[in-house]
């Protein structure tokens, strides 16, 4: 009997919990009748009543529900690799705790697996959503679509569905600070796209902040592109040419007495400026490598689980 692991991250969903448990029970109808479900909700350091309510959705139905509570707030990636821990079906299946991402994809998604792809990802096509959340995930995806990953499909994804096999290599890596969606990705595996429209946010208020995504795009640049790096080295090659350039310009001038057109304190200081930022800029890509290095060295947990619930109905701290 296969049985399918969905797991979902929350973060101050207490009044989204209640509705996505009864649409996830509703949703079970759908798949073959030999279908054995497991829902792991990981609680992720919310100050509202979040795990209250995965708590009692795990009431509902104790065989099937795993509830985890986070010690802290360590960001939706950290959650969903808390959740894959937990996770022991033959699939997993990745789901916001809001719903934008429709679960009645899932069973077509679980089709495709039992066809035999380990990857399968649904799409975002279109979003109900307003015009500059549209303009950041876009510019998002079509740069690391550019630069970073070749593979990921246009306009991203969230809800994605994969094999066992490819779980057990993101638990092995436990990579920090990186994007798990895309991680799925440079895996390399084939995947089948399913097209669909990210649908807007009905209940409670998002709380993924524009510091959140800035950091998530850093995050991803980082660990699938070298070409903040590659770019440093470029953009310095041509300073260099530029400066001897003018270099040679300046000692003409000197040579053939063009004097009045080198004077310049004002070109000077903006010679100095130009370099010294592009300095700056460049310590400063170095330095998110060297950072992240040195996070992943001191081997410190991506999270620190404060207590769960399981199929055993006692809580474990």
């Amino acid at each position: 009997m296969p049985k399918l692991s969905i797991i979902i991250p929350c973060y101050f969903n207490q009044d989204n919990i209640p509705v996505t448990a009864q649409t996830l029970l509703e949703n079970e109808k759908a798949f073959d009748a030999d279908v054995e479900f497991e829902y792991v909700l990981v609680d992720d350091g919310s100050k509202d009543a979040t795990y209250d309510a995965i708590v009692n959705f795990h009431q509902q139905a104790p065989t099937k529900v795993k509830a985890v509570k986070l010690a802290s707030n360590v960001g939706s990636h950290n959650a969903i690799l808390a959740g894959l821990h937990y996770a022991t079906g033959d699939v997993c299946a990745i789901l916001a705790a809001d719903l934008q991402d429709p679960p009645e994809l899932i069973p077509k998604m679980y089709s495709y697996w039992k066809q035999g792809l380990k990857l399968v990802l649904a799409n975002r096509t279109d979003r109900e959503e307003s015009f500059g959340q549209r303009f950041f995930a876009t510019t998002f995806h079509a740069l690391i679509k550019r630069l970073a990953l070749k593979n990921v499909p246009d306009g991203g994804f969230d809800l994605v569905l994969f094999d066992k096999a490819l779980k057990n290599e993101i638990v092995r890596m436990s990579e920090k600070n990186t994007h798990i969606l895309y991680l799925l990705v440079w895996l390399g595996y084939e995947y089948v796209n399913i097209p669909y429209t990210r649908r807007k946010r009905d209940i409670g208020v998002s709380r993924w902040t524009l510091g959140k995504k800035v950091k998530l795009l850093i995050d991803s640049f980082i660990a699938f592109s070298f070409v903040p790096i590659r770019g440093i080295s470029f953009l310095g090659l041509i300073l260099g040419l530029a400066a001897f350039g003018y270099g040679g310009f300046v000692v003409l001038a000197r040579l053939f007495g063009w004097i009045p057109y080198v004077q310049g304190w004002s070109s000077l200081m903006v010679v100095f400026m130009l370099v010294s930022a592009f300095q700056m800029i460049a310590l400063g890509i170095i330095g998110e490598y060297v950072w992240r290095a040195l996070d992943a060295s001191r081997s410190r947990p991506n999270f620190i689980v404060e207590t769960t619930v399981i199929s055993d109905n006692t809580e474990h701290s």
